[in-house]
């Protein structure tokens, strides 16, 4: 609906790009998801119940080979041993082993429902909230950048969930479990190595990912820009091949790529950094372990099934610690995300329902704009002052200039934005003290520049009321006079009309805008140059059409070719915000003022004014 020459609203530095991260904590981030794994509590408390029991199993896996190590020791009684204990050591090994698998499975199924619904219903809560959100965000939005941010946080979701179920708190069980028994058999020096290798571990993988994870960050942000500039690029397609700009756009993208790879290879090399200073401190740690058992071995404290429960112990641990630096980074990486997301569903709706607003009454269709003044920038006014009123079943034009504001008129009464001063009624009823779907519900509008759903025409045509039938889609298409065309094509009704709409022509794109608005069949109608990208003859054909389908209906119709114009019951000449003229065509032309200046020049010119 926008023209060249009327005002944007201001940018948005948010909107504008990637959203940006907010200063809540990572703690506040966890507890803003709480709410949501909260409802599914009981499956939370099943799984924590398989997920000791899985570690039970495991921990209890070098505990049975102890024992099969000491029972296979060559004793006196040795034959008997091999014919009775070994067969039944082996058989509670394979146990636990299956036992492990099993209950981390079972976890795993439980909760499974559990994330799902969970990722499911922030998705959703993100995708109706962009809905709801003003023209002005979307207008400033990067849908690229966004887009990867809400794939990244509903990823995040899972991660932040199954590292933590699946890796943290498993490790944290196991850890205890094991440390006790350490303990418990042998002397505290074990506790002690295990531990403070332990801690060193952690405080060093910590550390370092805190450090590194603003490389990650760069990384991701560039990422965002990439495939926000190669969204905006794709979606503008028809402009690059316009202006041969292939190679520009493909070195605008190159560019991004180039600073995300030399973002990702940072980021390597202190990942590398991390793996190394990680396997070191495991290998320290394991050897004194190793070091102290094998004593004990030699000093006849403990046995060799010992040793090997303590080597079995060790790799155990190290081997989920070993994935600790990636496990921090992935939490802490998801926790941005996340925390991007939440902050989507944060942002303020500019335009928002009235407390206790009831849905219009519907019985009078008047449309009535009073004393109205509105502009997108303070300094920049677009409305000022603006009245006037459409009577339920007539139909008032509105001409002028580009950047006069015609389109916001339109703009103002869908409730794209409210009003700064004045009002807006619909029969007497302020559309600012109802609901916004009540108020869209009753109004139809064809925009003039029109965007079409990457599907079939039936789809695009029916959108206009889900759940038409296919005759009554094929009668909108007839009174818009597409019907013809559309079954000249191979798949007829079924034809897809590509991204945007770009398969079809500007004016096929506008007689499929026409047949949903038809279908929708409101009470008020909205036309926005809506004949704009026809020719004569299809526009000579469609304007009596649209004067059938206004018939009765309380039309505001917005225009340039005046010719479409004659035969309102008011035309509205507006300039500069401000309507200078008013009456039906033939008194304007009487008054040979702006109107009649306007109407002689589109006369004699070959073409239509733009």
């Amino acid at each position: 609906m926008r023209r060249s020459g009327e005002a944007l609203p201001p940018s948005h530095p948010v909107s504008g790009h990637p959203p940006e991260r907010s200063d809540r904590s990572d703690w506040a981030t966890l507890r803003r998801l709480f709410p949501y794994l909260w409802q599914y509590k009981w499956r939370v408390a099943a799984a924590l119940a398989f997920m000791v029991g899985a570690k039970v199993a495991n921990v209890g896996v070098p505990v049975l080979l102890k024992n099969l190590v000491d029972t296979m020791t060559p004793k006196p009684d040795m034959a008997q041993a091999l014919l009775i204990v070994p067969i039944g050591l082996l058989l509670a090994y394979g146990l636990l082993r299956f036992s492990t698998s099993l209950f981390g499975e079972l976890r795993e199924l439980i909760f499974a429902k559990a994330t799902e619904g969970t990722a499911r219903q922030i998705a959703l809560e993100v995708f109706r909230h962009l809905h709801a959100l003003s023209l002005r965000f979307h207008l400033e939005r990067q849908t690229g950048g966004m887009t990867r941010d809400i794939e990244r946080g509903t990823r995040g979701v899972h991660s932040l969930i199954s590292m933590s179920l699946y890796s943290i708190v498993p490790t944290i069980i196991e850890l205890v479990l094991v440390l006790t028994i350490l303990g418990v058999k042998f002397d505290s020096l074990f506790v002690w190595i295990t531990a403070a290798a332990l801690v060193l571990y952690i405080a060093f993988t910590v550390t370092v990912t805190e450090w590194r994870t603003k490389f990650r960050k760069t990384m991701n942000e560039l990422d965002s820009v990439a495939q926000s500039r190669a969204v905006d690029s794709l979606l503008n397609y028809e402009t690059v091949k316009y202006f041969n700009n292939e190679d520009f756009e493909a070195g605008r993208y190159d560019a991004s790529l180039d600073r995300y790879r030399k973002a990702a290879i940072k980021s390597q090399r202190t990942l590398s950094m991390l793996n190394t200073g990680q396997q070191l401190l495991i290998a320290v740690s394991l050897v004194l372990m190793l070091w102290r058992a094998t004593s004990g071995v030699v000093e006849g404290r403990m046995t060799l099934g010992d040793l090997v429960m303590v080597n079995a112990f060790m790799i155990q641990l190290y081997i989920p610690l070993n994935f600790l630096g990636v496990i921090y980074r992935e939490i802490k990486q998801s926790l941005t995300d996340l925390d991007k997301m939440f902050v989507l569903m944060e942002k303020e709706r500019e335009v928002r329902d009235a407390p206790g607003a009831q849905p219009l009454a519907g019985a009078d269709a008047t449309v009535r704009f009073e004393d109205v003044s509105f502009a997108y920038e303070p300094a920049r006014p677009i409305l000022k002052h603006v009245s006037f009123e459409i009577p339920a079943g007539k139909t008032v034009a509105v001409v002028g200039p580009s950047g006069s504001g015609k389109s916001t008129l339109a703009r103002l009464l869908y409730r794209f934005y409210d009003v700064q001063q004045g009002r807006i009624t619909i029969g007497g009823e302020d559309i600012r003290e109802v609901t916004q779907s009540s108020v869209r519900r009753a109004i139809g509008i064809v925009p003039q520049d029109t965007v079409l759903f990457n599907d079939t025409v039936e789809y695009n045509i029916a959108y206009g009321r889900p759940g038409a039938s296919r005759e009554e889609v094929e009668a909108a298409a007839r009174a818009a006079r597409i019907h013809d065309f559309i079954v000249a094509t191979p798949k007829g009704y079924d034809t897809t009309v590509g991204e945007r709409g770009l398969k079809l022509s500007g004016g096929e794109k506008q007689r499929v805008a026409i047949a949903r608005t038809l279908l929708k069949n409101p009470p008020i109608v909205i036309f926005d140059e809506a004949t704009s990208a026809l020719d004569s003859a299809n526009e000579r054909a469609i304007q009596s059409e649209l004067k059938s389908a206004a018939q009765d209906k309380t039309t505001l119709v917005i225009a340039h070719r005046l010719s479409t114009v004659v035969d309102a019951h008011e035309i509205l000449v507006l300039e500069s915000g401000v309507i200078v003229e008013r009456g039906t065509h033939a008194e304007l032309l009487a008054r040979q003022g702006r109107y009649a200046q306007m109407w002689a020049l589109q006369k004699s010119e070959a073409v239509p004014m733009l």
